[in-house]
């Protein structure tokens, strides 16, 4: 059964200077941590923080063209986790039929976001990740899962 998601923020990695989506299960049980490259964390710190550039950014003409094309995108399903990278799903819906289609996640969140559309993990993808290696030196690795774990969403932001 997928675990929805909800988007708490973004944090820049301390160790590696990355940019990091924050999903968060609604028991704030479990976190997952996605790193993403700086355009991408832009294109969702902007939607996080309300900004509205003057023309459509990526994001937003992919939005707009899903709902020209009579589309509408119903969810995010991050699916997998392979050497590193992970993997998600748009699932749209268009006439009755659904549509999946491969997507970066943070492709996905961004798009997300601006659809308000609920974001799902497969929680395979939850318990791999938590031996993800972010770090070849194994304090570095521990002193990041501690940080990850003790994370409160008040802290979480991201500044360009």
């Amino acid at each position: 059964m997928l675990i929805e998601m909800t988007i708490k923020g973004l944090m820049v990695d301390p160790i590696t200077n990355m940019p990091i989506v924050i999903l968060r299960d609604a028991e704030n049980q479990r976190v997952l941590p996605i790193w993403v490259g700086p355009v991408e964390a832009n294109a969702i710190a902007l939607q996080i923080e309300n900004v509205a550039p003057p023309r459509p950014m990526t994001h937003d003409l992919l939005r707009n063209l899903l709902a020209e094309l009579g589309a509408s995108l119903t969810r995010v399903i991050i699916t997998n986790l392979r050497d590193n990278t992970f993997y998600a799903y748009l699932e749209l819906k268009r006439d009755g039929e659904t549509l999946l289609v491969d997507s970066r996640p943070s492709d996905a969140i961004a798009l997300a976001l601006r659809a308000k559309a609920p974001v799902f993990v497969d929680p395979r993808v939850l318990e791999q990740a938590k031996s993800v290696d972010v770090s070849s030196d194994t304090a570095d690795q521990e002193r990041l899962q501690r940080w990850l774990e003790s994370l409160d969403p008040d802290d979480l932001g991201y500044k360009m």
